[in-house]
């Protein structure tokens, strides 16, 4: 892949958001933008998307107690959602658990409104979505679960779905639920990791990592959701991995193929069947095995809306970051032409979203200000942090 740098900057982006609307002068041209969670870092920085330029931070660090930032939604009030908190890696019956399991709300500018979902058995939020009644749905992973919230008031409205077994895994079940997204049928898809917790609450690995489709009578509520149907089974480990497989991060393509991202590498691109197209390799460091884990996934903004875009990193360079991008992602492979961005202000990125701007507010200024339109188009192509 070819390298194209960041221009760095260390202006937070309200201070340059500010600035800029106040003078008007030599404000640079935005019409798309990339957000992307730190989770080593725990904040949240902005990209443009069409030049790679980074802008600065969107959220300043740890605002509002995030922490291990995840997956990233624009909810339909224009605001953003960011799953956090929580650490994968702790015994479940540890006393010192975390419990800053949380979906937090921000502004269009980066200001942190409040908790969106929180308790009820919330163990390490990693996806979250919304359904077609504007509902807030969230994976949590350590306790095999999506549950379900009032996004506004934070009310708990339920367990929509669970391994049916108290957490601890169960065939071609909920077993490590991760990345969410809604199909354009109404349908619930959902990344497994194959995990549970074993019977001292440790994580295990006991069962396949696969893709998981509930169906939009089980997200009416008129058909149970104890049997979602496995759409993907867990495909052969890439050749350029470490020999395992861990889906994560999800997208809708414009064509309604679905686009899958492997922790461990790779992307995979399936019909809406769940048929297998193509492989997208993404060893940006070109080692093998690869040096680089990958997060989650986005389509682009406006004009770049059939970009595919992917988070990265380096775990043996300090995990630094970067932001992979594929080109016209339509469907077709002779389409597929990856690049690949690095920059110093990505550490441990995984969750990853785009914010359109219309062109007559593409002023930098007018980028977050306005930001409430990012919801127009109704719909986020989205996405072990």
């Amino acid at each position: 892949m070819s390298s194209m740098g960041f221009k760095a900057s260390t202006v937070s982006a309200s201070v340059l958001l500010g600035t800029l609307t106040t003078l008007c002068i030599g404000a640079p041209q935005v019409n798309a933008a990339l957000l992307v969670a730190n989770s080593d870092s725990n904040s949240i920085i902005i990209f443009d998307e069409n030049t790679g330029n980074f802008l600065g931070n969107f959220t300043t660090p740890s605002s509002g107690g995030l922490r291990a930032p995840d997956d990233l939604t624009f909810g339909p009030d224009g605001n953003l959602y960011v799953s956090s908190g929580g650490n994968s890696n702790l015994n479940l019956l540890d006393s010192l658990y975390p419990t800053d399991s949380a979906v937090l709300r921000y502004s269009p500018t980066g200001e942190f409104l409040g908790v969106a979902a929180s308790g009820n058995g919330l163990i390490r939020p990693y996806g979250n979505a919304f359904g077609p009644d504007g509902t807030l749905y969230v994976s949590s992973f350590r306790s095999n679960q999506i549950l379900k919230f009032n996004p506004v008031t934070g009310d708990f409205l339920g367990v929509f779905a669970s391994d049916n077994n108290n957490g601890q895994g169960s065939l071609n079940g909920l077993n490590g639920p991760n990345g969410l997204v809604f199909g354009p049928d109404g349908s619930l898809y959902v990344t497994t990791e194959g995990t549970a917790n074993d019977a001292d609450g440790n994580l295990a690995f006991p069962y396949e990592s696969q893709v998981l489709r509930y169906s939009p009578a089980q997200v009416a509520g008129t058909e149970p959701t104890t049997n979602p149907t496995v759409l993907i089974s867990q495909p052969t480990p890439l050749p350029e991995s470490f020999g395992f497989v861990s889906l994560l991060g999800l997208a809708i393509a414009p064509n309604n193929d679905i686009l899958v991202s492997d922790f461990a590498g790779g992307i995979r691109r399936y019909n809406s069947d769940g048929l297998l197209l193509e492989t997208l390799s993404t060893n940006y460091t070109g080692t093998n095995p690869s040096n680089n884990f990958i997060g989650g996934l986005t389509f682009g903004a406006g004009s770049s809306s059939n970009n595919l875009y992917a988070a990265g990193f380096d775990f043996t360079n300090n995990n630094l970051g970067s932001i992979l991008a594929f080109n016209g992602a339509t469907g077709s492979s002779t389409n597929f032409t990856g690049s690949q961005f690095t920059n110093s202000s990505l550490v441990r990125p995984i969750g990853i979203t785009a914010v359109p701007v219309p062109e007559k507010y593409s002023m930098l200024g007018g980028l977050l200000a306005l930001g409430a339109f990012s919801i127009a188009t109704g719909k986020k192509r989205q996405n072990l942090g």
